[in-house]
């Protein structure tokens, strides 16, 4: 397995990356490229899609712990993956024998696309004993976060009290199509990240997941505190530690610290034990 905060591996996206941002035409409204286009895309985007290609490191990267004030520091750590389509069919089996306890699966992007992996995916990560979520890739521009956040409801994002469901995840990170914010400005997109959280809230009583990487953060965001109050952090840098963490929170909940490695997909760890990742699903 990938050790935590070692050198990450080149990993199999990168060179459909590096062809496809050569390519792929450069937008300022996703609104004016097709559906079928757009549709034909998602299938090739997940959770940290482009972060090597925007280096993702924190800026001025400073200690932050693995484990929260009070957690067991000597429990091993508990890892875990996100898939998406661009994985297909998951021996799910496998991955539980090699010890991932959780996984995320992409269950929308936008309010155009559902993963039509997803049912093997989420149902085959329940049915092997992984604690499992589902997240969206969020597309700013296209719809709004209230409309963005009931398309994932009800398409596999929403969440219930079994001990094995995970609140859902917004994946928030650059923008594959065109300008890195959306071509929306700090205040717009803080709006729109708001109303996807409060949404999602009203839909589920859960309070969703916040993926995004401290350099998308705080450029397209001015560095918001705003879901610390709330929404657990899913952290995503490629580096040798967490990093530096958004506004206002002392802690994340997620890292997502490699593209590749013993795991399909991203590679990601809980700050936290077994225990605590089970109090999060259940919301305890």
């Amino acid at each position: 397995m990938t050790t935590v905060g070692g050198p990450s591996p080149a990993g199999p996206h990168q060179a459909r990356l590096a062809a496809d941002l050569t390519t792929k035409p450069q937008v300022e409204n996703v609104r004016h490229l097709s559906l079928r286009y757009l549709r034909a895309q998602a299938k090739y985007h997940y959770m940290g899609y482009s972060l090597k290609h925007h280096r993702a490191t924190s800026v001025n990267p400073s200690a932050v712990p693995l484990l929260r004030a009070g957690a067991n520091t000597t429990a091993s750590p508990v890892y875990g993956l996100d898939v998406s389509s661009y994985q297909g069919n998951v021996n799910w089996s496998a991955v539980k024998s090699d010890g991932a306890q959780f996984a995320y699966v992409k269950a929308t992007e936008g309010s155009y696309y559902t993963n039509p992996y997803f049912t093997q995916q989420y149902d085959g990560s329940y049915d092997v004993g992984l604690i499992r979520g589902a997240y969206a890739f969020a597309i700013p521009n296209y719809s709004s976060g209230t409309t963005q956040a009931d398309y994932l409801a009800s398409h596999g994002g929403a969440w219930s009290a079994d001990g094995k469901t995970l609140p859902a995840a917004l994946d928030i990170e650059y923008n594959p199509y065109g300008p890195e914010c959306y071509n929306l400005s700090q205040s717009s997109m803080r709006s729109w990240i708001n109303s996807f959280l409060n949404e999602y809230h009203k839909r589920t009583s859960r309070w969703a997941v916040v993926y995004t990487t401290f350099n998308w953060w705080n450029t397209c965001t001015g560095n918001w505190s705003g879901p610390s109050a709330n929404d657990p952090l899913w952290i995503a840098c490629y580096c040798g530690s967490a990093g530096t963490l958004p506004a206002g929170y002392g802690f994340y909940t997620f890292w997502q610290f490699a593209d590749s490695g013993k795991f399909p997909g991203d590679q990601d760890v809980f700050n936290g034990s077994t225990a605590r990742l089970i109090a999060l699903a259940k919301n305890t």
